[in-house]
């Protein structure tokens, strides 16, 4: 059976049609924003501002790739016709707001300005919210970590509505509903309304994670009619899912195939990884390091940095997300006038069976930190870091990052597996460092595409 999963990211729209029996990518095609779709100005993946804290989006665009990247896959020869469902995944936390006419206009999938009530989607890299957050963390205090998995954060519909509709009555007003992109995608292809799925909206500080329901406290909170405006939620295996609308027949897709509720990019990305189920973790090593595993059940950090989101495939995942990653890493090269040869095997050659107590640790603080909360003060180390010979410091800067990941994700609990992702996965040093730090098993996965990847399994369990 082959299924077909999207992904629309931060900078482009990803299409990869997966054989569920050998799990093997059969076809792909992919679409850049900025290059492929210069009109919409959003060489980034957003629009330009004079305020760096503003980031939003023409959500036009966001149509226009799904559909060129649809023609981009028939092109490659794929049998579109053999395709048995569609699933897909969008960058979480950003949000669509759709009036009457949109709402509407999905039966046609003629879109235009009309549709939208908001001209501009705010994305994930959104945080001109502060005020907003500050006012629902006043009001709530620890119920929104405890009941929505997460503290109040600027790129969350919750603050991001407070302010729309502070801002913009009459817009707030004329919308008729707010999705996510993810679930404004699964709507699209389906020529009707879609729901939010637990996985993206537990990123909303909107979604009462211990009953899956709308947080009305919250939602009357923001605005008494806010819960009317948002979509239905799909919890797993509950049996919503759409049908594909038939003007999709163009790209030679079979029109009345299951369309599954789309997910956000993390969640799908467990999924695509294999990794759904408890006791396995996935450690993407890219420009921040993230961490995301399976929860057997739902519960919160009590330290409060960990988010907590649904999982796809059914109960819960939570998310830390470390900003001093591998751009940092690549500082400290830099610095040391060092290749990557010896930052990622040399040096752990020259450290290896190190016997100090207490181990070198060190903690580049390059970046204004949020796991944890931490002013940029540069290199923070428990020794005399200015005396320390070079393979002395790299190793000590890999330990202190993995061994705040590891106290940052205790309260989850153990792992007997942990996967690695992202360019930095390729070193045996810091692979190494991980099996130590955690005391398991560490593969390298080379799942290419994984959001999309997911995407593609969660359709396979909507075709059934």
């Amino acid at each position: 059976m082959l299924t077909l999963g999207i992904d629309s990211s931060t900078q482009s729209c990803k299409a990869v049609v997966v054989d569920s029996e050998t799990g093997v990518v059969a076809w792909s095609a992919a679409v850049n924003y900025g290059k492929d779709l210069p009109q919409f100005g959003c060489p980034d993946g957003f629009l330009p501002n004079a305020d760096a804290r503003v980031r939003r989006a023409d959500p036009r665009m966001w149509i226009e790739a799904l559909d060129l990247v649809l023609e981009r896959l028939q092109a490659t020869g794929c049998p579109m016709g053999e395709i048995a469902a569609v699933g897909g995944d969008a960058q979480q936390h950003a949000q669509v707001y759709l009036s009457a006419a949109g709402i509407a206009g999905l039966a046609s999938g003629n879109c235009d300005e009309s549709w939208f009530a908001r001209r501009e989607s705010p994305i994930w890299m959104d945080s001109s919210t502060s005020a907003e957050c500050a006012r629902l963390d006043a009001e709530f205090g620890a119920r929104l970590r405890e009941e929505t998995g997460s503290p109040a954060i600027e790129r969350f519909a919750a603050s991001q509505v407070m302010k729309f509709k502070d801002e913009e009555p009459d817009a707030y007003a004329s919308t008729a509903r707010i999705h996510l992109l993810s679930s404004f995608l699964a709507s699209y292809l389906a020529g009707a309304e879609m729901p939010i799925d637990t996985g993206d909206g537990a990123g909303m500080n909107l979604m009462n994670l211990k009953t899956l329901e709308w947080h009305r406290d919250i939602c009357d909170f923001i605005s008494p009619d806010l819960v009317g405006k948002l979509p239905q939620i799909a919890a797993p295996g509950d049996g919503k899912r759409g049908a594909l609308s038939p003007r999709f027949a163009k790209f030679g897709l079979k029109p009345g195939i299951p369309v599954a509720p789309f997910t956000g990019d993390n969640p799908a990305s467990l999924v695509g990884c294999g990794a759904w189920e408890p006791g396995c973790a996935v450690i993407s090593l890219g420009t921040s390091d993230t961490f995301f595993a399976a929860m057997a059940g739902f519960k919160t950090d009590p330290d409060g940095f960990g988010h907590v989101f649904g999982n796809p495939m059914g109960g819960f995942m939570s998310l830390s997300c470390i900003k001093n990653g591998s751009l940092a890493r690549e500082r400290v090269k830099r610095e040391l006038g060092v290749d990557w040869e010896f930052f990622d095997k040399t040096a752990f050659e020259l450290t290896a069976g190190s016997t100090a107590d207490p181990r070198p640790c060190a903690f580049p603080f390059f970046e204004e930190e949020i796991t944890p909360k931490h002013p940029a003060t540069g290199i923070e180390a428990n020794f005399d870091w200015d005396a320390a010979a070079p393979e002395v410091k790299i190793r000590a800067v890999v330990e202190g990052q993995v061994r705040n990941m590891r106290e940052r994700t205790r309260w989850i609990g153990d792992f007997k597996k942990v996967f690695v992702t992202g360019g930095a996965s390729k070193s045996a040093g810091i692979r190494g460092v991980i099996a130590d730090v955690f005391g398991c098993e560490v593969k390298t996965l080379e799942v290419t595409d994984s959001a999309a990847v997911g995407g593609a399994v969660l359709a396979a369990s909507a075709a059934g």
